[in-house]
């Protein structure tokens, strides 16, 4: 029996997003604030910049360790900041919006985790919210949004995704986590939730732990909910 034929009479109370990976194209802006605007770049900066974050535990400014990552790969500083002074403008994914419009009318609550800052995470998760609900006739706000700096965690510490259900009054069992990054996967599944992995890129599996589904569009990893 497959994973999704087990989990077909399962509905969860809210579907909780990794909010840089799993809803918006990140990856974009990291590789166009290089001195080369490569992926090339983009990639190896980032990659290391996920290292340092799941590995950090206990909060530190978030700002400081997407510099940390700059540096450790080459970059010069003025690649750091090109990206933090871009950040208003980071993309979701094309179906993001047609996504969470369809969750809400199914009546779930919708939140996000992010490894953020405060400032940057919630500038962020308002971008999403504006591109859902330009267009639909009314407008979009998540339920909840809980950055790192707010929870006093980096994922993918434990107590970072206990943070949204303290916020939302909710058992681990009541949540689908959508993770974007595969420390996500890992780390939701140890809070105790049960995961769907939006993989747009192709990033390799870490941990023993395996999602629902693994799929490359939004749409198609959440195909059993909408």
């Amino acid at each position: 029996m497959s994973q999704s034929t087990a989990n077909a009479h399962w509905r969860p109370k809210a579907i909780v997003f990794d909010l840089l990976t799993g809803l918006i194209n990140s990856w974009g802006l990291w590789d166009a604030s290089t001195p080369s605007g490569s992926p090339a770049e983009g990639r190896l900066w980032r990659q290391r910049y996920l290292e340092i974050t799941y590995g950090t535990g206990t909060y530190v400014p978030y700002e400081d360790l997407v510099r940390k990552a700059a540096h450790e790969v080459g970059l010069p500083p003025s690649a750091p900041e090109a990206l933090l002074s871009e950040w208003g403008n980071l993309p979701a994914w094309p179906e993001a919006g047609g996504v969470l419009r369809a969750l809400r009318k199914r009546g779930y609550k919708l939140a996000v985790v992010t490894n953020c800052s405060t400032h940057l995470g919630h500038l962020a998760a308002g971008v999403v919210e504006k591109s859902t609900g330009n267009g639909s006739g009314e407008g979009f706000t998540f339920d909840a949004v809980i950055t790192a700096e707010e929870s006093g965690y980096y994922k993918p510490v434990k107590a970072a995704y206990e943070a949204i259900l303290n916020i939302m009054d909710l058992k681990p069992g009541d949540v689908l986590f959508v993770a974007g990054s595969a420390g996500d996967v890992q780390g939701a599944t140890n809070a105790g939730m049960k995961v769907v992995w939006h993989n747009q890129i192709g990033l390799a599996k870490k941990g023993e732990a395996v999602p629902l589904k693994e799929a490359q569009t939004l749409d198609d990893a959440l195909k059993e909910f909408l």
